[in-house]
């Protein structure tokens, strides 16, 4: 479908199917963001599709790709809730567009590049049926790099932790509603580090749940993976006023040491043979 803005949409919800939520099955939204990820689409919309929880949207915003990524999205107009390819300002951006979309009472983001793995949303809709107070879940995510080392990365996220570092995996995490009701929208201002800046806003008002199960595919790399992503991050305490500026920065002297230090501790982990983690299919550690 092409709009009379030069946009171009679609998906089964401009048909008239809408997906709502029941008193046993919330709705649950998922938002992807791309720009020219065609290689990738197939695989994070499969995922999706593929997952045994029946209450599914996913919403997809494109930036405006010309690499095939529109031909793709084609491909499944009937299987997605709905789709928009128009130019942005970037995924914060496009993630506040398809907050306005949504309709779910749990919104996750997913990565183009990222793949639920089978069962993660059945796993984390059970996990919010038994902690109702939470409006924040995350879980462990298997992460990869470029040269095909894995490890599992992931633990429960507290305020004292979160405060200090984004302990939280954000891809795939889930967000009540209700926090974007509360705290409006992602800070475009931030290029990296919108998502963290987000759920220090509430502070420790922020009632989680740690789900302690793998249930992303999660591919390294990316500006999120920088030294830029770590100064936006310690502005985003400062701004939201969780550290003062000594620890602060501290903080950040500390975590560009490490990045810094990266190379040197993965060769490390090669000689020791301790890179790849044995991947545990969904359970608990």
């Amino acid at each position: 479908m092409q709009s009379d803005k030069g946009s171009t949409s679609g998906g089964y919800r401009l048909k008239g199917t809408l997906a709502k939520s029941t008193t046993e099955r919330p709705l649950v939204t998922v938002v992807t963001a791309v720009f020219n990820g065609q290689p990738h689409v197939a695989g994070c919309l499969e995922s999706v599709l593929s997952q045994d929880y029946p209450n599914i949207e996913h919403i997809i915003l494109d930036g405006g790709s010309n690499d095939g990524t529109i031909e793709v999205l084609r491909q499944y107009d009937n299987k997605i809730a709905f789709w928009k390819s128009e130019r942005d300002k970037g995924v914060y951006d496009a993630w506040n567009k398809a907050l306005l979309e949504a309709h779910g009472e749990w919104i996750c983001f997913l990565g183009i590049d990222d793949e639920f793995l089978p069962g993660a949303v059945s796993a984390y809709m059970a996990l919010a049926a038994k902690n109702p107070q939470a409006e924040y879940l995350c879980s462990k995510v298997k992460w990869v790099d470029p040269s095909g080392n894995e490890r599992i990365i992931g633990r429960p996220c507290t305020w004292r932790k979160f405060l200090r570092f984004m302990c939280a995996l954000h891809v795939g995490s889930m967000h009540s509603k209700r926090l974007f009701e509360r705290y409006g929208q992602f800070d475009t201002s931030y290029r990296i580090s919108a998502d963290y800046e987000f759920l220090l806003r509430p502070r420790a008002d922020l009632r989680t749940a740690f789900l302690p199960a793998v249930t992303v595919l999660m591919r390294a790399g990316g500006i999120s993976d920088s030294i830029k992503a770590l100064y936006e991050a310690n502005r985003a305490r400062l701004e939201t006023g969780g550290l003062t500026k000594a620890l602060s920065f501290f903080d950040l002297g500390l975590a560009v040491t490490k990045y810094k230090a990266r190379p040197v501790t993965s060769l490390v982990r090669n000689t020791l043979n301790r890179t790849t983690v044995p991947f545990d299919h969904g359970r608990s550690s």
